[in-house]
């Protein structure tokens, strides 16, 4: 009788010869160069975690030459991040940019503008004693605080700023109103606006006491 195998044995042999059956290829088992590489393959794979997963918009270009600001810049007391009581030194400098002369800088009261501004009394900064003071805005494209402009009915003035408007007339525009606006804050600021006959917004200014009221600017 010849010897029989054992089962213990039988059942190795099996497993080994699974085993070699189940090696992988070389070229297939090789391992890739890093972990990045292999999260590239796999779309199933979190992004890297130095990277965003949705796409960053570009940063936003600022306003270019000719154009007038973007809204937020004004405000009741000052106009962007150039403050009243400010020098000309340190508005310029928050300014950012360059601001050209609309005035005898020597004298005790001019104006200053950005140099994109062709026409000073479109958009215009005043100063008076080497303070900065008030800002002049005489178009459509910039709107006031509180949401009044060039253009505006004085009903429409009065509506926006409702229970806040002191009224007096024009010194030269017969029908004409100057309608003032405090600082809802209680800041020292006041926004001023000018009408014609009709009642219709020409002009408007924002600045503190007493030139806030000069009928004629610097003049």
């Amino acid at each position: 009788m010849k010897p029989t195998i054992p089962a213990i044995a039988l059942l190795a042999l099996a497993l080994a010869a699974c085993q070699a059956d189940r090696a992988p290829d070389a070229a297939d088992g090789a391992a890739p160069a890093d972990g990045v590489d292999a999260m590239a393959n796999d779309p199933a794979a979190p992004p890297p975690l130095d990277q965003p997963v949705e796409d960053v918009p570009p940063a936003t270009a600022p306003a270019g030459v000719n154009q007038f600001p973007d809204l937020g810049l004004v405000r009741m007391d000052g106009y962007g991040d150039m403050r009243f009581g400010m020098t000309a030194d340190e508005a310029r400098q928050a300014w950012g940019g360059e601001l050209k002369g609309a005035g005898d800088e020597a004298a005790t009261c001019y104006y200053l503008t950005p140099k994109w501004v062709d026409i000073p009394s479109d958009f215009a900064f005043m100063f008076e004693n080497g303070k900065f003071v008030r800002y002049d805005v005489g178009t459509g494209r910039e709107i006031a605080p509180g949401g009044g402009k060039v253009g505006m009915d004085a009903d429409e003035i009065r509506g926006l700023y409702a229970g806040r408007v002191e009224e007096t007339p024009h010194k030269y525009v017969e029908g004409g109103k100057y309608l003032g606006v405090k600082d809802i804050s209680g800041g020292e600021g006041k926004l001023v606006f000018a009408t014609d006959g009709d009642g219709k917004v020409t002009s408007w200014r924002v600045g503190v006491p007493p030139q806030v009221d000069y009928v004629e600017g610097c003049s």
